[in-house]
């Protein structure tokens, strides 16, 4: 049985689909009762957890013998690395003993050791605590998720822009949920590695924020522009999205961590399938 933690958002769905396609068994995870039905209809089991419950989730990681994890985002309404942080020690403390024989985690190219530094130091963190843990484990490292742009749609279809705070002609890695989740079937049914192995995954090409316009200029039939927020006006973009003063700060050094360079970009990653092209195709409904 493979155990699929937030089974029901996308990089988690994606992996269950593919894994249910295989006829392999998959329980899904999910604080949330609505989908259950339709995931029990596709052959799946659901199993309705809140990740800080430890002991029910412990629970339901014993019924499997390898389980994906992620760490589920919290409320920008909140201080966010500390919500996120507590669900960090949730999920490592449910694996403690769960008879698991192999992980597959979540995580991001930018992990790394730091304060504030929101998904980067979270998920390094993450990343430790799994290496400190006696099960084999392997860490797939994801490129810069393409439905960050999904908040886009609708400024783009009513008014032609495309609102950033990256740079129009930063060019960095891209890349589908759909083919994350499909690494993760893959390495979930595969022999797990003897020692912690790391999984960098990133789309079929490099794009910048002009490129993702270009995509829905082409996908809509009519011109988008690219409109950057400058580095001083990051903090109120955030607030004015609903994030609390707290989580503003830390998203702010993640961007500008991506911006000034050091968000690192392998030269040796796994390509995935799904072009820029074909996600904001897909996003828009045009075929």
């Amino acid at each position: 049985m493979h155990i699929i933690l937030g089974g029901t958002g996308h990089v988690g769905s994606a992996a269950a689909h593919r894994l249910l396609a295989q006829r392999e068994p998959v329980t899904i995870v999910s604080r949330s009762p609505e989908k259950r039905a339709a995931w029990e209809q596709r052959g799946a089991r659901f199993a309705v957890v809140d990740v800080l419950d430890v002991d029910a989730l412990r629970a339901v990681f014993k019924s499997g013998h390898t389980a994906f994890v992620l760490n589920p985002p919290a409320d920008v309404s909140t201080d966010t690395d500390t919500q996120e942080r507590r669900t960090v020690a949730a999920i490592l403390a449910a694996l403690d003993g769960s008879g698991l024989r192999h992980v597959v985690a979540q995580s991001t190219m930018g992990a790394r050791p730091g304060e504030r530094l929101g998904d980067f130091s979270v998920l390094h963190e993450l990343e430790q605590g799994l290496r400190r843990q006696p099960i084999l484990t392997s860490i797939v490292r994801a490129a810069y998720y393409m439905s960050n742009w999904d908040a886009s749609v609708p400024t783009v279809r009513s008014e032609g822009w495309l609102d950033t705070l990256l740079p129009a002609d930063l060019v960095m890695p891209m890349v589908a949920p759909e083919d994350l989740g499909h690494v993760a079937a893959r390495l979930l049914t595969a022999p797990p590695p003897r020692e912690p192995a790391l999984h960098s995954v990133e789309g079929p090409r490099r794009h910048s924020p002009n490129d993702v316009a270009a995509a829905f200029a082409l996908a809509l039939g009519k011109a988008v522009e690219v409109r950057v927020t400058p580095r001083s006006g990051w903090l109120a973009a955030y607030r004015q999205l609903g994030f609390s003063e707290a989580a503003a700060g830390s998203f702010a050094r993640m961007t500008a961590i991506s911006v000034d360079g050091a968000f690192p970009t392998p030269a040796s990653t796994e390509h995935g399938a799904v072009t820029l092209q074909a996600y904001v195709n897909r996003l828009l409904d045009v075929r």
